[in-house]
């Protein structure tokens, strides 16, 4: 039986990795392979990385680096875990079963896309015409020509937000309507930022330009932003029982452990702030946790 499983290979799950293996830990790493790291075509939030790295760059590094310490991240998808006798039980859907004391869920969260053909989509990303993230990246797009793809409250804020960095935001209805309050509607236009009803039709690229097509015509952008939301990926531990929001992340105390005992979470799948730094800090704690709670039931001894 492993000491710990860690269900996802992102820089939670990586961090997580890191720490347990150099407490002498038996400690396994799957991971499905879509770790939001990788959509990032250079990040320069990340502390200690002048000039900014690329996404997949910095993961391959933290593997490396766990792989110093004998862990290697098997690619593999749990699609279900139970509580047995002395932890759990998880299941892969090649066959593989994986019998662990602990388990740290670092399974993180899949964004909605516009639509765009698939084809297109990483190539938009990689090019600084799609973005996921303003915290991330909103400096990049200073003074630029902004769309934002998005309706409600989510909408409205992330436009928002973006007016910080330029003059041109426009928000865009995914579908007909942007089903905002006449107080946000009004906010927009003390900004400067138009808003128009949808439905937005497949972006496409062409040269520096993504366009979305409107109602209105197509509009030109030099970046367009999504809010549509995410995707929580935390199926695993609600069918564990751990308590989660309302909109799916999965709850835990100040030391990343749910409500179920043994079960820990870290990285995106929990509320909070989706940055890497952030995502990293959580599986730090959580490693740390699932030390000292192991101690307290067992001698942990060479």
């Amino acid at each position: 039986m492993e000491d710990c499983l860690i269900i996802g290979g992102g820089p939670a799950g990586m961090t997580a990795a890191i720490y347990l293996a150099r407490f002498h830990l038996k400690v396994r790493v799957v991971d499905g392979g879509e770790s939001r790291v990788t959509w990032i075509p250079r990040t320069h939030n990340h502390a200690g990385y002048p000039g900014g790295i690329p996404g997949t760059e910095l993961l391959e590094l933290m593997r490396e680096q766990a792989g110093e310490f004998g862990i290697a991240v098997e690619e593999r998808v749990i699609e279900r875990a139970a509580k047995v006798e002395g932890g759990f039980e998880a299941r892969a859907v090649d066959g593989e079963v994986i019998r662990a004391r602990t388990v740290l869920l670092a399974t993180g969260v899949v964004n909605r896309s516009p639509p765009i053909a698939p084809e297109l989509h990483q190539v938009a990303i990689d090019r600084g015409l799609l973005r996921y993230c303003p915290i991330c990246d909103g400096y990049e797009v200073t003074d630029k020509r902004v769309g934002v793809i998005g309706s409600r409250t989510h909408g409205y804020k992330e436009a928002v937000f973006l007016r910080m960095y330029t003059r041109d935001v426009t928000l865009i209805a995914p579908d007909t309507d942007l089903e905002l309050s006449e107080a946000e509607l009004a906010r927009l236009g003390e900004l400067g930022v138009e808003a128009l009803g949808g439905p937005c039709a497949s972006l496409r690229l062409d040269e520096d330009e993504i366009v979305v097509p409107t109602p209105r015509g197509e509009l030109r952008f030099d970046s367009v932003y999504p809010a549509l939301g995410s995707v929580i990926r935390s199926e695993l531990a609600v069918a564990l029982g751990a308590d989660a929001s309302s909109d799916g992340c999965v709850v835990v105390d100040d030391h990343q452990r749910t409500s179920v005992a043994g079960l820990y979470a870290a990285g995106d799948v929990v509320k909070g702030l989706d940055q890497i730094s952030h995502a990293m800090g959580e599986g730090g704690v959580a490693a740390v946790t699932i030390r000292n709670d192991m101690a307290e039931k067992q001698a942990l001894v060479r």
